[in-house]
């Protein structure tokens, strides 16, 4: 039974691999900003022996080794870690102050490269595992409007490429999913206090996305879950676009 760690996984796309994994017979640690949220679906799963909560705030790295070392000490290891959690403030360089930088660096940057350090130790030593890193069309420069988020997205691509160039001799791979434009629920919080509601916003992004929509939450569960999987031992240092055609 593979044992999937997922940073975030609570809300979102994080929430629909969770559910998945759960169908595939997985153990699932994760995390999230509320308690309530873990426990409320731990609950609705109807699965509570392969399910662990860990409660984050991820502006700080001071839980993330407890993080580690609970869901070591409930599974034993872990197969598979998922880097989904990650913040999107509006930010240019003009306008971006040192606080909201801070946090975006903390959230989408800091956290994960201290989570792998714990969780790369123990795939080194069980000499396999998967890292899939969630990534974002921001990634090459980023609108105007997302440059320090789009810095973040750049440097998990390089941080992907590093640990797959590095650590495939341990049997370590890391590959990178380049999520479009998606309807979660950050997002549509984020356009609602711009005054933009999601039908006005679906509407926007079909004129802006060549296939025509914006991603739901469950469009990128195909590449995830082979990524998990055994199909996909001989893939490293990959980038899957799945965006609708959307580059930025």
């Amino acid at each position: 039974m593979k044992t999937v760690m997922i940073l975030g996984g609570a809300k979102g796309v994080g929430k629909e691999i969770l559910k998945s994994c759960i169908e595939k017979g997985y153990n699932v640690a994760f995390s999230g900003r509320q308690n309530a949220d873990g426990t409320a679906l731990i609950e609705s799963l109807n699965a509570k022996d392969r399910l662990y909560f860990h409660e984050l705030d991820l502006n700080s790295i001071d839980g993330i080794e407890d993080f580690y070392n609970e869901t070591i000490k409930r599974f034993k290891k872990i197969d598979a870690l998922v880097l989904y959690a990650g913040i999107s403030p509006i930010a240019s360089i003009l306008d971006a102050e040192e606080d909201i930088y801070d946090s975006i660096f903390n959230v989408n940057l800091k956290a994960p490269f201290f989570l792998i350090k714990h969780v790369l130790k123990s795939m080194v030593d069980q000499n396999s595992g998967s890292i899939i890193f969630f990534g974002s069309a921001h990634m090459d420069y980023g609108a105007k409007d997302r440059a320090p988020y789009a810095l973040t997205k750049n440097a998990l691509n390089t941080l992907s490429t590093h640990i797959a160039h590095h650590y495939a001799k341990y049997g370590v791979r890391s590959n990178y999913i380049v999520m479009g434009w998606t309807n979660t629920e950050g997002e549509l919080e984020l356009r609602s206090k711009e005054g933009i509601c999601e039908k006005e916003l679906k509407t926007k992004v079909s004129n802006v996305v060549p296939m025509g929509r914006m991603l739901n939450t469950i469009d990128p569960l195909p590449a995830v879950m082979h990524l998990i999987s055994d199909q996909s031992m001989m893939t490293t240092g990959s980038v899957i676009r799945i965006t609708g055609g959307e580059y930025i």
